[in-house]
């Protein structure tokens, strides 16, 4: 959010520079350029396409995806559990590179959007003690397990700046991005089984507390070919 607040102030300020400032006529232009670019960041690793549509203006498209799988990282106070964490986000996304100052061709404003295919995050938590009544020892599958899932699925508009030219001067440079994605509202659930299972019944209050997770912050690093 910080991000967004301190892009929406430079902007007018970029601006207002560039109707002020002499333009530097020998600075690159990046009409008609193109370039390949592979990247891995906090989306994931993906490859983009970029193409200057504009002397200042270039466009990008591509692909990110980022499938993670961890176990027990986190324990419940009191609890004792073993809990395995999975997240998959898939995006095709459109972004526009605009630089704002011929005179600091490595600095772009970029916005664009993203569609996620999958944007989801699923955490099971498993009792890891024996559970007794009486004499009898229940059963893993009686005691069962709590599934607890969040997607984010849908479009999410994207804002950000970017350093470093968008295409190389020569045939090979690496530039970054760093920006954010808001998110689609989540939708959140919980599955228990077993002995757990009236946990469902918390959806709701689960529901509530993740309302404004929307915020999807994106640092990357750019490898990129002119072609």
């Amino acid at each position: 959010m910080y991000l967004v607040r301190y892009v929406l102030i430079l902007v007018p300020f970029l601006i207002s520079q560039k109707v002020n400032a002499q333009m530097d006529p020998s600075a690159p232009s990046l009409l008609n350029q193109k370039s390949i670019l592979l990247n891995v960041g906090t989306q994931g690793v993906g490859a983009e396409f970029a193409y200057g549509v504009l002397p200042e203006l270039a466009l990008r498209g591509g692909f990110n995806f980022i499938p993670f799988k961890a176990n027990d990282v986190f324990k419940i106070s009191g609890f004792n559990s073993t809990s395995n964490l999975s997240a998959d986000f898939y995006n095709a996304h459109i972004l526009a590179d605009y630089v704002p100052l011929k005179k600091t061709t490595w600095f772009r404003l970029v916005g664009g959007f993203a569609y996620f295919f999958k944007a989801k995050g699923d955490i099971r938590i498993i009792p890891s003690d024996d559970y007794k009544y009486g004499d009898l020892v229940l059963t893993d599958d009686q005691i069962g397990y709590v599934d607890l899932t969040v997607n984010w699925k849908g479009l999410a508009p994207y804002l950000g700046v970017a350093f470093a030219h968008t295409f190389p001067q020569h045939k090979f440079n690496i530039n970054f991005d760093l920006g954010t994605y808001y998110l689609n509202k989540p939708k959140a659930d919980i599955t228990g089984t077993g002995l757990l299972e009236g946990n469902s019944s918390q959806t709701p209050q689960f529901q509530s507390n993740i309302k404004d997770y929307r915020w999807l912050p994106i640092v990357q690093i750019n490898f990129s070919y002119k072609l």
